[in-house]
């Protein structure tokens, strides 16, 4: 059996050639989807503003540590793409940041006893 690593994944995109109904869909939700949705989660939690330029999706992906945080990368785009299709939202440019976070050193600081 393969070692699991967890990953944070940050998906970063810009939306594109959004149809009317994208739009107001998107502008009707968009206080759900402001700073206080920014969570890690399986699922992924959609992060943008009213002004419909960029938006981030925040991703748990689990996967193998040999796989590394390309694969990471890669699952959380394609689960942001797909919602995205699903949606009927057009979007471009997607790009990641991967975090491993059972490689991630924690720096204590302070009177630690």
């Amino acid at each position: 059996m393969s070692e699991q690593h967890t990953y944070r994944v940050i998906v970063r995109g810009v939306w594109d050639g959004l149809s009317e109904d994208s739009r107001a869909r998107l502008l009707a939700e968009a206080d759900d989807h402001g700073l206080t949705a920014m969570t890690f989660t399986e699922e992924g939690s959609l992060a943008y503003d009213r002004v419909l330029k960029h938006f981030s999706w925040r991703f748990t992906v689990v996967s193998d540590a040999a796989d590394g945080d390309e694969m990471a990368a890669a699952i959380a785009e394609d689960r942001a793409e797909s919602a995205l299709t699903a949606q009927g939202h057009g979007f471009r440019d997607l790009r990641s940041t991967v975090t491993d976070l059972d490689t991630m050193k924690i720096n204590y600081k302070g009177g630690r006893r």
